[in-house]
């Protein structure tokens, strides 16, 4: 099993920054892939980026050019700085890892006010 432990959702005017993390523990060894989700109230989950061991990543367009996700493959961390806000970012965060399985954080609050 994996878990997943993230911190830094909070508050912000649209325009702001916010910076997500998240560290995975447990059996982390076969972790491929980390990265970032959201919902909305009323809306289903969405990607948000994505970033494999080796460095890929991938970005929802709604996010390009403004969030970047980023990550520490040795100590299975993976971070989302998070910039020029806007008040539909507003959502609960999930980190999520994929390894031989699935695995998804608790959830961290991300509201930006207009």
């Amino acid at each position: 099993q994996v878990q997943l432990m993230e911190s830094g959702g909070g508050l912000v005017q649209a325009g702001g920054s916010l910076r997500l993390s998240c560290a995975a523990s447990g059996r982390v060894f076969n972790i491929y892939t980390m990265g970032w989700y959201r919902q909305a109230p009323g809306k289903g989950r969405e990607l948000v980026a994505t970033i494999t061991s080796g460095g890929d990543t991938n970005y929802a367009d709604s996010v390009k050019g403004r969030f970047t996700i980023s990550g520490d493959s040795a100590k299975k961390m993976v971070f989302l700085q998070m910039g020029s806000l806007k008040p539909e970012d507003t959502a609960v965060y999930y980190c999520y890892a994929r390894s031989l399985s699935i695995y998804w954080g608790q959830g961290t609050q991300v509201t930006v006010s207009s």
